[in-house]
């Protein structure tokens, strides 16, 4: 397992959070995903024989979203 940490723009309500978080969910190889609002990032654990971070990069961007940084560990 991977995860990585994406520093997201436009996130303008808990809702655009919650619709982010469950879009992450539903790829597939992502084991948990926690989306704030607050602090304007995603965490994401996942499994990079699934998916890898261009692909979840991908998913926030097409919901209208901008990631402007990410910390992989």
């Amino acid at each position: 397992m991977k995860s990585v940490t994406l520093k997201v723009e436009g996130l303008r309500c808990n809702g655009c959070a919650d619709k982010v978080r469950s879009r992450l969910a539903a790829q597939t190889g992502v084991k948990t995903t926690d989306v704030s609002f607050d602090q304007a990032q995603a965490r994401i654990l996942y499994d990079p024989q699934a998916t890898d971070e261009g692909q979840l990069v991908d998913v926030i961007q097409e919901l209208g979203y901008r990631v402007v940084d990410r910390t992989s560990s």
